[in-house]
């Protein structure tokens, strides 16, 4: 018997004349078995009498989901919303002296393992309406490692520390200084040295409110570390954070984990990711409508299992397609093919100035844009938008330019598809369909999530007519698989219109598959940013990865860049040859 899962979101089927059409549409109905059924303004489907022909979600795609679970799914769900709600399957382990990282799509449930895990949200073993007991759930999990964890939780012998995902909420919960905030929570009396390890002394007397995300990431993480648990958790940690901070956040969280400490993980810059985690779980099944957590593997196979789209221990395709990482010769520029050039510029803004060598871009580039924050890197693109004037001379690309900003307009109430009418005419195949935007085409601009938002903009900056392309950070707020679709759809796009794109980003793996040449910012944070570029990918690459001292390789099966571990055998290898980037 085929196992199934039916998922109804009433909030997008508001209109009873149309749940009570589909209800007469389901064949078990008209058959006299009651499948599709209304409770007040609600419908609902019998799971058990559903055959999954498809008819009613066919016709309101948006809101109904029906799938057939995998067949290695033989027990009941960890936890479910409600009747006809997400379902979560399984649970990742903590491990001691380890640090696991949670690797999956957005909307499959991450965030709610988590918050189990964490003791947020207490599991209902599919039985709406019944908290489990910490005795069901040692049963639940009996023969497996959870068991042992559940089994000290349940002894009181877990405590546990919580870095939730939305750090930019933490201005709305509290209000005070930096400095207030570190103090209600240290418990080791550490305050001071993890004010330096983050690089916080400066903001610890500023309000809450008022500083960066960047800012707000390192203190919630701090705020996190400086509780006294052995189980620490943080969801999605490298956010707003550029490269330097997320390889010395990473650093730090490798080394948290010990004998008596277990750290889990959720990340989606998959180079982050490698650096820091020892094992990970990937979470796999249908957003929206269920999760489900594998068995732990190495981080290694664990990710490169994540790119291959196929569970080998669970006879499980998660993904139709491989995700590849070619391994490109270096590309020299033609000279003849001049897009257009910048001279040299400077911008004071307060105590910060930016100062730009001169620059040229060719048809059908594709510049990555490298630096540390508050380094002038928006700055820079903002003045190439002709958005900000330099102090020194007018700049004029004389060509057309489209600009998607770093921070996103949100308080549009315009719908998605008048927005995007451009691009439903002209770029169905090319953007609508691979960025999975027909779903969002009847919601208003301020009802996006973050993601979704991100997505959108990327669509719109793409499908405007101009010759050059600048994208702000475009894949913040995506998850892995999103972000490695953008890089493919920009790619495409560039090489079909001939036109070039400028992108900035904080991550390295994101922007090694997608940029042929790279502009890199030397200087000092908030004092001094330096333009330098564009270089051809190998010397680029080689420049930042120098400043930052580490370097990079690629992975023999998948070809995915990653991080050599300080003063191994391979770091001191292509450090002494001076070859920080393997191309």
């Amino acid at each position: 018997m085929v196992k199934r899962i039916a998922v109804v979101n009433n909030e997008k089927l508001k209109d009873m004349e149309k749940k009570k059409h589909i209800q007469s549409l389901c064949p078990i109905n008209r058959a006299g078995t009651e499948c599709m059924y209304l409770e007040g303004s609600s419908l609902y489907i019998d799971e058990t009498s559903c055959i999954g022909c498809g008819i009613c979600s066919n016709t309101a795609p948006e809101a109904i989901k029906i799938i057939n679970l995998p067949e290695a799914l033989n027990k009941e769900p960890i936890h479910r919303y409600g009747q006809n709600a997400f379902a979560l399957y399984n649970l990742p382990t903590p491990v001691f002296g380890k640090v696991v990282g949670l690797l999956g799509v957005n909307g499959i449930g991450k965030s709610t393992a988590i918050k189990v895990l964490a003791g947020i949200l207490k599991p209902n073993l599919g039985i709406i309406g019944e908290d489990a007991t910490h005795q069901d759930i040692i049963d639940y999990f009996r023969g497996t490692e959870a068991q042992f964890f559940f089994e000290k939780v349940r002894k009181g012998e877990i405590k546990t520390a919580y870095k939730p995902q939305h750090v930019d909420m933490i201005p709305r919960q509290f209000d005070g200084k930096v400095r207030e905030l570190l103090i209600k929570v240290d418990e080791k009396n550490m305050l001071e040295e993890y004010a330096v390890t983050f690089e916080l002394e400066k903001i610890l007397d500023r309000n809450v409110k008022d500083i960066s995300g960047g800012e707000l990431q390192r203190v919630a993480v701090c705020a996190t570390v400086l509780k006294d648990a052995n189980l620490y958790i943080f969801d999605e940690i490298t956010s707003y954070l550029d490269i330097k901070q997320r390889l010395k956040i990473s650093q730090f969280i490798r080394n948290l984990a010990d004998e008596n400490t277990s750290v889990i993980v959720i990340e989606h810059d998959l180079i982050a990711l490698d650096y820091m985690a020892d094992q990970i779980h990937i979470m796999y099944g249908k957003e929206g409508v269920f999760g489900v957590v594998s068995s732990i593997k190495p981080v290694k196979n664990g990710i490169n299992t994540f790119l291959e789209g196929y569970l080998k221990e669970e006879n499980v395709r998660f993904r139709n397609n491989k995700i590849k990482f070619d391994v490109r010769p270096p590309t020299k520029s033609d000279n003849s093919n001049v897009l257009t050039q910048w001279p040299e510029f400077s911008k004071k803004l307060g105590n910060f100035s930016l100062i730009a060598n001169n620059g040229e871009i060719f048809s059908k580039d594709k510049i990555g844009i490298l630096g540390e924050n508050g380094i002038g890197k928006t700055t820079f693109t903002k003045i190439l938008a002709g958005v900000v004037e330099p102090d020194d001379k007018k700049i004029d690309l004389k060509i057309k330019v489209a600009y998607k900003p770093q921070y996103l307009d949100n308080e549009n109430e315009e719908l998605v598809m008048v927005l995007l009418q451009d691009a439903l005419q002209d770029y169905d195949i090319q953007l609508i369909r691979p960025l999975n935007i027909k779903p969002l085409l009847l919601k208003k601009i301020n009802e996006l999530s973050g993601g979704e938002l991100q997505r959108v903009a990327i669509c719109l900056a793409l499908s405007q007519k101009a010759d050059i392309v600048l994208l702000d950070e475009p894949s913040a707020y995506l998850d892995v698989e999103q972000r490695l679709i953008v890089s493919k759809v920009i790619s495409d796009i560039i090489e079909q219109r001939g036109i070039s794109v400028l992108v900035v980003d904080h991550d390295l793996l994101f922007l090694d598959y997608l940029s042929d040449k790279l502009l890199v910012f030397s200087g000092e944070p908030s004092i001094q940013g330096v333009v330098n570029g564009p270089f051809e990918m190998e010397k680029g690459m080689n420049d930042l990865l120098r400043m930052l001292q580490i370097t990079l390789r690629r992975d023999e099966m998948t070809h995915r860049p990653r991080i050599n571990k300080l003063e191994s055998v391979k770091d001191r290898e292509q450090k002494n040859s001076g070859n920080f980037y393997y191309s």
